[in-house]
């Protein structure tokens, strides 16, 4: 293939008296002719920072007009040095634009290969969505050239892939552990897996060049008692949706009818929109969201449904997921009975109530995994409270409808109750560590005790 005749002054940035030719004079590197490979070191030692300077009106750097200019040997220079190879000039062009631009003129492929073997981005667009690809023009270069590119693009996305699962592995990993950490909810749990597989997959379809559509998340409703985990598994799925691009951020704005709704006429709208702009980008969790709906046979006015209505009105915009969360029944009534509603919560998820044995999980769950800022930080179980033998007291000391009312509220409980006997029990004089940070089985149990108080019925 032909190849550009080379320069004979290199050397030099000394331009000659005339010019040989009726073409544009070259575009200087730095106020150098631009094949001065020595005067650009030179101005390099004195002043390294030079080397990504954006010296001209175009907002191009050295490497941009190495690149225009075909100056390989600049070009691979500049490099080393730590040219940045993926700048954008004022028109959004990388030096791989210019590059492809030369090439196809000067039939010589070398300083677009210099540009690839440090990685050139063939994918990226300048300002008219236009690809390095996109300015291949007709003509003998282009099948050389677009094969070069080609080539390197299917290795690029195939690396950017490999490296886009294993950063996402990481990320999935973490949120894995958060779920181990959740006891029961084992659908729940096979569905948030099949989100966080199919999301990181669909997320390397798309590096790989494969145009797949963007996953919107969906409005769910968790239909349960209280106390069954739903706050806390809403705080992982703000993760995974962050994790996975879906969501800009990973906040959950926790809200009830009392942050939304007002108590005269013209309060509710905007108090209403206030929250749903604090949401954007996140999660909005709507606690006991039955609550909306006016009470039948009520006599005040009830401002719930205007709340509701403004809700809805963002919900498919994308700017927002919402979760509705209550007990089951009034939870169903609610959604069943409003058209829109219905329409657009599209996952219903089932939180049921906790068994004695789950509590003991639970209970073993918060021991062993203390935050510094909460109250049994640093306490821990005396060997004898085993789950088998927690899950029987609780079972033994508990009522049904206490477990129903309370769930993994009762645990909490429990345990501020066991923590106060254990201080109780001990004397000032107390020097064991040991006595002073287990608690015992005993504990546990004037802790279930003093529930026994509560009126459950």
């Amino acid at each position: 293939m032909p190849r550009r005749k080379r320069e004979t002054s290199e050397s030099t940035d000394q331009l000659p008296a005339e010019p040989t030719d009726q073409s544009p004079e070259p575009t200087k590197i730095l106020g150098l002719r631009p094949r001065n490979l020595v005067g650009l070191k030179k101005k390099l030692e004195e002043n390294p920072s030079l080397v990504n300077d954006r010296n001209n009106v175009d907002g191009e750097t050295p490497l941009h007009m190495a690149a225009k200019n075909g100056c390989n040997e600049v070009a691979r220079f500049l490099l080393c040095h730590g040219a940045s190879v993926g700048v954008k000039d004022n028109k959004g062009a990388t030096p791989l634009h210019l590059a492809v631009l030369y090439s196809q003129k000067a039939a010589d492929c070398l300083i677009v290969r210099t540009l690839l073997d440090y990685n050139a981005d063939c994918s990226v667009e300048d300002n008219d969505g236009r690809t390095p690809l996109n300015h291949l023009s007709e003509g003998p270069e282009r099948k050389y050239l677009g094969e070069i590119l080609h080539n390197h693009l299917g290795k690029q996305r195939k690396r950017k892939a490999n490296e886009l699962c294993s950063e996402m592995k990481s990320k999935i990993d973490e949120l894995e552990h958060e779920l181990s950490k959740i006891v029961g909810l084992n659908e729940l749990k096979v569905q948030l897996r099949k989100w966080m597989k199919g999301m990181v997959l669909d997320k390397k379809r798309r590096a790989l060049g494969i145009q797949v559509s963007t996953p919107k998340a969906p409005h769910m409703a968790f239909l349960g008692n209280p106390g069954t985990g739903k706050t806390n598994v809403a705080r992982i799925l703000g993760k995974l949706f962050h994790t996975v691009g879906i969501l800009p951020t990973d906040k959950v704005k926790e809200v009830q009818r009392t942050d939304l709704v007002g108590e005269f006429i013209g309060q509710t709208g905007p108090k209403t929109k206030k929250v749903i702009k604090e949401a954007e980008g996140g999660i909005l969790f709507v606690d006991e969201a039955y609550r909306l709906i006016p009470v039948p046979c009520q006599r005040t006015k009830d401002f719930g449904l205007e709340a509701l209505e403004e809700i809805m009105s963002v919900m498919d915009s994308g700017k927002i997921v919402t979760i509705f969360a209550g007990y089951t029944k009034p939870m169903k009534s609610l959604i069943s009975s409003n058209e829109g509603l219905y329409r657009r919560v599209t996952k219903f998820f089932s939180f049921r109530d906790f068994s004695c044995e789950e509590l003991a999980q639970i209970l073993h769950l918060k021991m062993n995994n203390q935050a510094m800022s909460c109250f049994l930080f640093g306490f821990k179980l005396h060997p004898e409270c085993t789950l088998e033998v927690v899950a029987e007291l609780i079972e033994r000391e508990t009522t049904v409808v206490q477990r129903q009312k309370m769930n993994g509220g009762l645990v909490d409980l429990m345990l501020i109750n066991a923590k106060e006997n254990l201080d109780l029990r001990l004397d000032f004089d107390s020097s064991d560590e040991e006595d002073l940070r287990t608690l015992t089985l005993e504990d546990l149990e004037v802790g279930l005790i003093s529930l026994s108080q509560l009126d459950m019925s």
